[in-house]
């Protein structure tokens, strides 16, 4: 539940403040005060991240007959240590790795992610559990707001903006989504405002309802 408030700041702060302001991913002032205040007191923190490193990564053949897709090096690191980084930007330093496909390697790699200055669970997949499944073997560890996504893509979002939409909207899961020129090979968003009503899987490109589809990133209560 949210309170109206008044503040009286200096003009020159306030001037500071509006420059946050772009109407796009900072609405407007009290907006971009709520942010600011959010990251100042360290509230509205996301407590864990899960990544899913547990696939097969077949279309890579045959580099991932020597290791894992998540392990491979793009900019003198591997693809999965680009998303501990983003993480890390955000204060999220607590992150559950699921694995399963020569998960070993990862395991050599990363440890116990002291090195990165992050504490790194694994979860173990006896077996392939695509997206959901990993959620399970996660449950006993998230207590908050977490962050879930692949191992195997690079992303560039803000994740307190993404935070505060998703607790803005009481959301039980927030998915980012992306966009595409053509949406036809894809799992396709159809929208009503900001709730996702459906994917709709491949639809020909003159009849998708959107070029919006699944980032692969979500917000998720536990």
């Amino acid at each position: 539940m949210k309170e109206r408030v008044t503040l009286t700041l200096e003009e020159d702060l306030l001037k500071q403040v509006d420059q946050q302001v772009d109407g796009f991913k900072i609405k407007n002032r009290s907006h971009a005060i709520e942010l600011l205040l959010m990251k100042s007191l360290g509230k509205g923190k996301i407590t864990h991240g899960l990544i899913l490193a547990g696939g097969k990564g077949t279309r890579f053949k045959p580099i991932t007959h020597e290791i894992p897709k998540p392990m491979i090096p793009l900019h003198d690191k591997p693809l999965m240590e680009h998303t501990i980084d983003l993480f890390k930007k955000f204060g999220i330093t607590n992150i559950l790795i699921s694995i399963g496909y020569k998960g070993e390697k990862i395991k050599e790699y990363f440890g116990n992610g002291k090195r990165l200055g992050v504490h790194i669970i694994y979860l173990e997949e006896t077996k392939p559990l695509g997206t959901a499944g990993p959620l399970r073997l996660a449950r006993d560890y998230v207590t908050g707001t977490f962050v879930m996504c692949n191992a195997d893509e690079l992303k560039e979002i803000d994740l307190d903006e993404m935070y505060l939409f998703h607790k803005e909207h009481d959301a039980a899961a927030t998915i980012a989504l992306t966009t595409v020129a053509d949406p036809s090979q894809y799992g396709v968003a159809a929208l009503q405002g900001p709730k996702i009503l459906q994917f709709i899987e491949k639809p020909p490109k003159e009849q998708a309802p959107s070029n919006l589809i699944n980032s692969g990133l979500y917000l998720l209560e536990p």
